[in-house]
């Protein structure tokens, strides 16, 4: 039944799936092609965003009249709680909600109290940080852990300008110290570094944050989907990004939280806490990734450069057994070859990738 029930959105992949029967792998011993576990899932649960980041979401395509998802093709709260108690037996020991921006999401508190449940989950959240400040404690209170912040820089020019919803950057400061005091932290930071756009705002953002217990990581610049004019020669590498703040504040690196983190650590010398980075482009860490991406309506995605998914959300809705729908996911899992950063090259750099704001960063 679940080679029936599976609609793969370029249908030549679902041939090459491997039949699943009886010898199915055991919950939590899930591999792919290249002996990568399952552990991380991200789950969009809106693709709509009040920002319209260069790099992300831009206005030019992202306008007034752009046609976004319909309320009825959304995964609905239980259909993502089913799927993920399916990716749990899998071996899946985080889940991150993303967008789009979460916090649009109407009735978000009710999701998160009902994923908490899950035993040994833990639950963290990706937001621009826009409605934060008057949302984190009843995150905090349903069950949320941990929050991370999208802030591309202190300076007021240039952050209304890379967001392009005029949002001042005092909002975005106080919902970090919203979250603090909730008890969300420490909060991690994520900057996205464009070159000749806000390269000079790393040192000031490093400056801010040291010592105050949250975790700011630099991002280069993705080709990630088809809209953000990705070019090379806007990537800022993350070694000149920790030259950069090692010249004023010197850094050493440090061991990996765990095994697949995608962050580089490195620490102040004078103990004062640590800033990570996320080589993507200059160092590929597609051998350690263990990520797996739900979007909005239910597409999975084993890659954040994937041009195509698989429809899990017909497999839901046709009726299939929990049985089927964890043999599906096993099936797609041990299919995965991704290893896009590893081969990158500018033609690869032109594929209509899936957007970012569609399946979450």
């Amino acid at each position: 039944m679940t080679d029936r029930i599976i609609r793969i959105a370029d249908a030549r992949r679902l041939k090459s799936l491997p039949a699943m029967g009886s010898s199915s792998l055991p919950a939590g011993a899930t591999t792919d092609t290249l002996g990568r576990k399952l552990r991380d899932l991200r789950i969009s649960v809106t693709d709509r965003c009040n920002f319209r980041c260069t790099y992300c979401m831009p206005r030019e395509v992202f306008g007034p009249d752009y046609a976004f998802l319909p309320r009825s093709e959304l995964l609905s709260f239980e259909e993502i709680v089913r799927l993920t108690r399916a990716f749990a037996g899998h071996g899946v020991e985080k889940v991150r909600l993303t967008g789009g921006e979460p916090l649009l999401r109407k009735g978000l508190e009710r999701l998160i109290e009902m994923l908490a449940g899950i035993p040994g989950m833990e639950l963290t959240l990706t937001t621009n940080g826009s409605l934060l400040a008057r949302k984190a404690g009843a995150l905090r209170s349903a069950g949320l852990k941990r929050v991370t912040v999208s802030l591309d820089s202190l300076d007021e020019r240039v952050f209304r300008m890379m967001n392009d919803a005029d949002f001042p950057v005092s909002q975005v400061l106080a919902g970090i110290d919203a979250a603090a005091a909730a008890g969300l932290a420490p909060v991690k930071i994520n900057m996205v570094v464009k070159r000749g756009v806000n390269e000079e705002s790393v040192v000031p953002m490093a400056r801010h944050f040291k010592g105050s217990g949250h975790v700011v990581r630099f991002i280069e610049f993705m080709d990630v989907g088809a809209t953000n004019g990705w070019r090379l020669d806007d990537v800022v590498a993350s070694a000149e990004v920790i030259r950069m703040i090692g010249e004023e504040m010197p850094l050493e690196p440090i061991d990996p939280n765990y095994p697949g983190e995608v962050a580089e650590r490195w620490r102040y010398r004078d103990g004062s806490g640590e800033v990570g980075v996320i080589s993507s482009v200059t160092q590929a860490f597609c051998r350690s990734c263990t990520r797996a991406r739900l979007s909005t309506e239910g597409m999975l995605y084993t890659c954040l450069f994937a041009t195509a998914g698989y429809d899990l959300r017909a497999v839901l809705r046709s009726g299939a057994s929990e049985s089927e729908i964890s043999d599906a996911i096993t099936r797609i899992w041990r299919a995965r070859a991704d290893r896009y950063s590893e081969i990158r090259t500018a033609e690869t750099a032109q594929l209509r990738k899936i957007e970012m704001s569609y399946i979450g960063g």
